[in-house]
């Protein structure tokens, strides 16, 4: 694994240095199956991310980045190898996490308001202060965000009277109103077409910069994963690892006008040749962890 830097495009404020260690994974990798069937999907795969960072997972269909997701969200544990989260193994990690996928799943018998409030009604301490006595004060946290992500006055109405970029905007705040600790993103903007996906990119980057949260990203669009993340990682074919991880520190904040700018092109087709190499000699990456 590398480490490597792009030159910065001097718009703003540069990313703040992070030092804190909030996700480990220390050679982890998940087997799916038993037996001749079964498959490896990640292979001792190491991986250290700051607390307050913004990581952009990329790579091949099927190489394991849902999969590190997965993980990190304590949906699955490793076959061996370990991966903590706020200094604990998963498992034991007392901290909230925000989700946010391709499909909003937003409850369509619901408002929007009340959709973005579910989290509230179920995650300890807020749940136990919302029965009790503060659910007006709830209300108007939820409308602040609503205003923040640009949907001020609509949060009476229903999923099924909003445009989809509309509905992932509210899907975002219902990942952060309970105030997370780790916001995990499993491609939350591939449905939309080009223009609503490039707006919630820069919604996406306010609402980072504002609360300085530790972000997750796993996507396929290599614009996206350069116009948000401070650091970029590429993933080999299944089973999965990490073959680089490069720091991206074009300033901040970022416009969609620099992903035309000549380095911000070049890293775009750095990432793009690493993964079809991956994607053409997949074998490699088995052969190059058995040789390190």
């Amino acid at each position: 694994m590398t480490m490597q830097s792009v030159a910065a495009i001097p718009v703003g404020d540069a990313p703040p240095v992070r030092t804190k260690t909030f996700i480990e994974f220390e050679k982890a990798s998940i087997r799916y199956g038993r037996g001749e069937s079964s498959v490896e999907a990640l292979t001792e795969t190491s991986l250290k991310i700051a607390e307050g960072d913004f990581v952009a997972l990329v790579g091949p269909s099927g190489c394991g980045k849902s999969t590190i997701l997965k993980m990190v969200g304590d949906l699955l544990k490793p076959t061996t190898g370990h991966v903590f989260v706020a200094g604990r193994e998963i498992g034991a990690t007392p901290i909230r996490i925000g989700m946010a996928y391709q499909n909003p799943t937003l409850l369509p018998w619901l408002s929007i308001r009340e959709n973005v409030m579910l989290p509230l009604k179920i995650v300890p301490p807020f749940r136990q202060e919302f029965r009790a006595k503060k659910k007006g004060e709830f209300r108007e946290r939820v409308d602040a965000l609503l205003e923040q992500v640009g949907l001020a006055g609509f949060g009476d109405r229903f999923p099924w009277q909003l445009s989809g970029g509309m509905m992932q905007r509210a899907n975002l705040c219902r990942a952060l109103v309970h105030d997370p600790d780790l916001l995990l993103l499993d491609e939350p903007f591939g449905a939309l077409d080009q223009f609503t996906r490039e707006e919630l990119w820069a919604t996406m980057q306010d609402l980072w910069m504002s609360k300085k949260l530790t972000v997750l990203l796993v996507t396929h669009d290599l614009r996206e994963a350069a116009f948000l993340a401070n650091r970029i990682c590429v993933m080999s074919a299944r089973p999965g690892r990490i073959l680089d991880d490069s720091e991206v520190t074009f300033a901040r904040p970022r416009t969609i006008d620099m992903t035309y700018e000549p380095d911000f092109v070049a890293l775009n087709q750095r990432l793009r040749a690493m993964i079809v190499g991956a994607r053409a000699a997949p074998s490699l990456s088995k052969a190059a962890g058995a040789a390190s």
